[in-house]
């Protein structure tokens, strides 16, 4: 059984706006797109959160 906390994500508050509609399109995507838009999430966490690259990742469930 995994653990996710996207669901958790996207209706935080302190979760910047850019990454929760990221996820949002992340949850409605086909398989072949859902990466990219987990890769914008992370992105956009990193970035409007400050968080570190691997961390911001890890929290989208893209762990490496």
């Amino acid at each position: 059984m995994t653990f996710s906390l996207l669901p958790l994500l996207l209706h935080e508050a302190d979760v910047p706006a850019t990454a929760r509609a990221a996820l949002r399109k992340a949850s409605e995507a086909s398989s072949s797109h859902r990466a990219a838009w987990l890769e914008a999430a992370a992105y956009a966490l990193a970035r409007e959160a400050h968080l570190a690259d691997a961390d911001a990742r890890a929290l989208v469930g893209l762990d490496d």
